[in-house]
């Protein structure tokens, strides 16, 4: 199974806390911060959610 790395890069101040929500069920805790997880729906999904606030590859 493939493994996405997702960065946080923007930050949550004046977003929905729902995008915060994500963020934080994401396992990212401050702004530059990486997490490493495998390639599935939910966390796609989640990813999908807040675009526009992190960045994501997959890692082999």
């Amino acid at each position: 199974m493939s493994r996405i790395r997702i960065t946080w890069k923007k930050s949550t101040i004046s977003h929905p806390e729902r995008q915060r929500r994500c963020i934080r069920a994401l396992g990212l805790k401050k702004l530059n911060h990486s997490v490493i997880h495998d390639d599935t729906p939910q966390i796609r999904g989640m990813i999908r959610a807040v675009a526009h606030l992190v960045e994501w590859d997959i890692v082999d």
